[in-house]
């Protein structure tokens, strides 16, 4: 069937003839015609429009046909100009009703594949009591109303059909056909008694109901324990779901156990199973002479540690020597995988937490204390076994040779970023004297450092400049202060020389094509970028693209136009949020952020899943000992490790985040009242986010702007006032009063002062 079939009749075809007729027939004809047209039924027009719709929906429907645009089907279809209001109200008509769908570029399509479909995606659930689908392939989730939700839970997995596309623009809508898997199979909450039974409110708020607890399941906990209670039941219409306790956590004012309740609300493991720690304590020997064997042998290597005062897993240490003009820079990085074998009960637990969590009071590792702390960790004055990746870098920061390789190891200086900054930076001559041995070496990895820098910021590399807070807690676990992050050069030396490693590692082991696990920063979404585009607009800012393509350049040199402009923070957090996650993958398809081709993650073996992981294929590659077999292993594995961990690492970022927000919240309950000047740091329909200097943010509703009628114009990122034109914009300096602060929420509410 060719696309002119479905071509619409005489009225949508323009007449192309001109000539004017020989004779009277035709005039005749016409007259005639006329004439029988007067003494239609009334539905003819009406019957008629049905015969255009059925034509277009055919058209639509066409396996040849490809999406348009409504000019683009007016042309095929030799509809005129003149015509075209017609067939958008037969194209509307068709998407209110679901026959057809129109994407946000305003291409029409058929809707086999949206209308009616069903897919299977995972349940979030929002308080309020609708919720969304996320689902494998869709670029946006979608909405289930209340009425849709069929009593999924959070993070159930369900089927559902998908709706219509609305007319409006609003998010695409599903509804909620069965429950194939249920994503939570228990719950922390707070324990309520009663005269016969009890029941758990989540912590929570997206797990929206409680939690029944029949008389005799309640482990002894009395109201007011935080509890992890099992669900034996989960309940339907009119009826709760149904539990029992199975571990009690403490009260809810017993120090540490809002946090603790925040790690097992998550499934983050605490407690290391006995036979992990059996193990751990096994392997964790001193390095005899036959582990020695075959190593590139690096003690008399003038090398140190830089990490923060407190650290205690240390698991990368650098050396720098000079080669004429050239810098021979040696990172050396725990071997975690000579201690951590294969399938063993330590890797797999370690694969099972992906990576170490950090909170505000304490540190959730990855493995246990006897390596992560001890034979594992770089450690002043141990020998220690290491992978190394030895790197000759010209003058122009670029890498023109390396080495890697197993090696043993001795750390002459346990340094921190604190002393880094007061020798190379401060020039404190005291400290200066202290590490007399170590302070030649530390400038020239200052003057490295900022060579291999200005190399990475000419490739494109992007920079967030965000600063980062601290929340200080005292020994109950109440936050006393918060205090902005120090982050100098020396923190950035350490930085650049560990990104470079694992651009080095990542482009080595690229080449070769072996199965490997890359650190990836994809391409930012299409339509984003022309969201984001349009808007700064506004601003008298363009974006510019040189290609088909985003280049980090293009990213680089608009955020560094906005640079002490009021605007930067707006632009900088719509540009970030317009940027894809960084996840771990099996293709070597490069880091957008860092705009590197080729990247890794090498050199934290100790605190993530797939440093250790990509040691053990270097190490065999290094050995001889990679055949087809264990490339066809490694092939068979890699991509269930790379989905796992990028899971996990999301988790981790969610807890810490969860966590400060608890902190910081519990931090303002001790401020009510008081007032602070801050700036707007977000503007949205319910109302405008106000971020104070020491990072906390809190939100002034709407419904408190009381001196007019506020709107969202979404446009322009703003609230306006209807009557007066007062505009609150991002960036803008406000005073705001701290008016509550709710803990179990996590949430902050201002008032503005006037």
């Amino acid at each position: 069937m060719s696309w002119k079939d479905h071509r619409v009749d005489e009225d949508f075809i323009p007449k192309k003839s001109k000539r004017k007729p020989t004779d009277g027939s035709s005039a005749k004809k016409k007259a005639k015609k006329k004439a029988k047209k007067k003494h239609l039924p009334k539905d003819h027009k009406k019957k008629k429009a049905e015969v255009e719709k059925e034509k277009i929906l055919g058209l639509l429907l066409d396996p040849l046909y490809r999406p348009m645009k409504m000019k683009e089907i007016a042309i095929l279809l030799d509809i005129p100009k003149s015509k075209r209001d017609m067939l958008e109200s037969i194209l509307d008509e068709l998407v209110a009703e679901g026959s057809a769908f129109v994407s946000k570029r305003g291409k029409y399509q058929k809707t086999e594949e949206y209308h009616g479909e069903v897919v299977t995606g995972i349940y979030t659930a929002n308080p309020k009591g609708f919720g969304f689908v996320t689902v494998e392939g869709y670029e946006e989730d979608f909405y289930i109303s209340p009425d849709n939700r069929n009593h999924a839970m959070h993070k159930d997995t369900v089927e559902v059909e998908i709706l219509p596309k609305p007319l409006d623009g609003k998010r695409q809508e599903a509804k909620v056909l069965s429950i194939t898997e249920h994503g939570m199979d228990y719950v922390v909450g707070t324990y309520e008694k009663s005269k016969h039974f009890g029941f758990v409110i989540p912590d929570d708020p997206k797990v929206d109901m409680d939690v029944f607890i029949p008389e005799g399941k309640e482990l002894h906990a009395v109201t007011g324990h935080k509890v992890v209670a099992t669900i034996t039941n989960y309940g339907g219409k009119g009826k709760k779901p149904e539990g029992i306790v199975v571990e009690i956590l403490g009260h809810r004012d017993d120090p540490g156990t809002d946090i603790l309740s925040i790690v097992k609300a998550m499934g983050i493991p605490t407690d290391f199973p006995e036979e992990v720690l059996s193990e751990a304590n096994q392997v964790a020997v001193p390095v005899t002479d036959s582990m020695m064997k075959g190593r590139m042998d690096l003690r008399d290597q003038l090398m140190v540690t830089i990490d923060g005062d407190d650290s205690k897993d240390l698991d990368d240490a650098v050396s720098l020597t000079k080669d004429g003009e050239n810098y021979i820079l040696g990172v050396h990085i725990a071997d975690v995988s000579e201690y951590v074998k294969e399938n063993s009960a330590l890797d797999k637990e370690a694969r099972k937490r992906g990576t170490s969590v950090y909170l505000v009071d304490r540190v959730i590792p990855m493995l246990p204390r006897a390596l992560s702390n001890g034979m594992c960790s770089l450690n002043h004055n141990e020998d220690r076994l290491a992978m190394s990746c030895i790197m000759t870098v010209n003058p122009k920061g670029e890498v023109i040779d390396h080495v890697i390789a197993e090696s043993i190891v001795n750390i002459d200086y346990r340094m921190t970023y604190h002393n880094v900054k007061g020798i190379v930076i401060d020039h404190d001559e005291a400290l200066r004297q202290e590490y007399d041995l170590v302070t030649p070496m530390l400038d020239e990895m200052l003057h490295l450092s900022k060579l291999v820098r200005a190399k990475r910021h000419q490739d494109g590399c992007i920079d967030f400049d965000f600063p980062e807070y601290k929340i200080q807690v005292d020994e109950k676990c109440k936050p006393i202060s918060i205090e902005l992050y120090e982050h100098s050069e020396a923190n950035e030396l350490i930085e650049d020389f560990m990104i470079l490693a694992n651009e080095t590692v990542a482009e080595e082991y690229c080449k070769k094509e072996i199965p490997f696990l890359y650190r990836t920063h994809g391409v930012p979404d299409h339509d984003r970028i022309h969201d984001l585009s349009v808007f700064i607009e506004n601003f008298g800012l363009t974006l510019r693209q040189k290609g088909d393509e985003l280049q980090p350049k293009e990213v680089q040199e608009l955020l560094e136009k906005v640079k002490g402009r009021k605007e930067e923070a707006l632009i900088s957090m719509l540009t970030l949020r317009s940027m894809q996650q960084a996840k771990y993958e099996t293709e070597c398809i490069g880091h957008f952020g860092l705009a590197a081709k080729f990247y890794s993650h090498f050199t934290s073996p100790i605190r993530r899943y797939p440093d250790l992981q990509i040691h053990r294929i270097m190490k065999e590659d290094l050995r001889g000992k990679l055949n087809q077999k264990r490339i066809e292993h490694y092939r068979k594995i890699l991509d269930s490790v790379a989905k796992e961990t990028s899971m996990l690492e999301r988790r981790s970022d969610e807890a810490e985040r969860e966590v400060s927000k608890l902190k910081k919240a519990e931090y303002m309950q001790m401020h009510l009242g008081e007032t602070y000047t801050g700036i707007i740091s977000g503007v949205t329909a319910w109302g405008i986010y106000v971020q104070l200097p020491n990072s906390i943010e809190g939100l002034v509703h709407v419904s408190t702007l009381t001196d007019d009628y506020y709107r969202f114009d979404e446009k322009h990122y703003c609230m306006i006032g209807e009557c007066l034109g007062k505009v609150y914009h991002m960036s803008q300096s406000v005073v705001v009063k701290v008016a509550h602060a709710d803990t179990d929420s996590r949430t902050i509410d201002f008032e503005l002062v006037k």
